[in-house]
């Protein structure tokens, strides 16, 4: 299998070059190569010690907007409003709760200080978003992502509450629909997205979807929650 080991220079191989989705090795998580990964539909993920992993998936999880599904359970949770939903409010609080929730079949976290303060510079420049879920003023959930364009790249969530992730999820899609955001980016596939409508996808199609939507504009700086009417 493969892999590139990346230069100095922010470009990437193709993605369609990608064998069991890892692409390349290398590089650094500077605000310009993060973007151009994104925008080739190329993310990073590995563990605290090793090298930065450059992956591109093939199937590609996905959840277009107008697929959500929202269970009866979930919609019963909704019409109580035992929770409150907001954007942008707590960002670091949210990056750093999704790196320390303990994940099913994972030894450690893949959200590593360099991630972190990468995606907080992100978060900075207005590309990268949190979504929080709170309960009595207490962040008890939420989600956080890539903006560009007409997508949206989803690189975590954590909940510690029933519910407040999909809470999260729910009022970050009705936001992206106002927004005429086409495509939600869930990068691999899981049975909670799944549950939640998200499907696969072949990688040529994924690269399709993105390759112009991602050039086009999009709601920058600091996101506001707007209240369903």
């Amino acid at each position: 299998m493969p892999v590139f080991v990346l230069t100095d220079s922010i470009a990437f191989p193709p993605p369609q070059l990608a064998e069991e989705g890892l692409l390349a090795v290398g590089g650094d998580l500077t605000v310009d190569r993060l973007l151009s990964a994104y925008e080739a539909g190329i993310f990073p993920w590995y563990l605290p010690g090793d090298p930065i992993l450059w992956w591109s998936p093939d199937p590609r999880l996905v959840l277009f907007p107008n697929e959500l599904h929202v269970s009866r359970r979930l919609a019963r949770t909704l019409r109580q409003g035992r929770f409150r939903v907001s954007f942008d409010t707590a960002f670091s609080e949210v990056i750093q709760a999704c790196a320390s929730t303990a994940r099913r079949d994972q030894d450690g976290t893949w959200i590593t200080d360099d991630m972190i303060a990468a995606y907080s510079r992100l978060h900075e420049l207005g590309y990268a978003h949190s979504v929080e879920t709170w309960l009595d003023n207490t962040l008890v959930g939420g989600l956080y992502g890539i903006s560009l364009g007409h997508v949206f790249f989803g690189e975590s969530m954590f909940s510690r509450a029933a519910d407040a992730s999909k809470v999260a999820l729910v009022g970050l899609t009705e936001q992206l629909k106002r927004w005429d955001v086409r495509l939600i980016d869930c990068q691999v596939t899981t049975p909670h997205m799944l549950g939640m409508g998200a499907r696969e996808i072949e990688r040529t199609r994924f690269l399709e979807l993105i390759k112009d939507d991602t050039r086009q504009g999009a709601p920058m700086g600091k996101w506001t929650w707007m209240a369903s009417d």
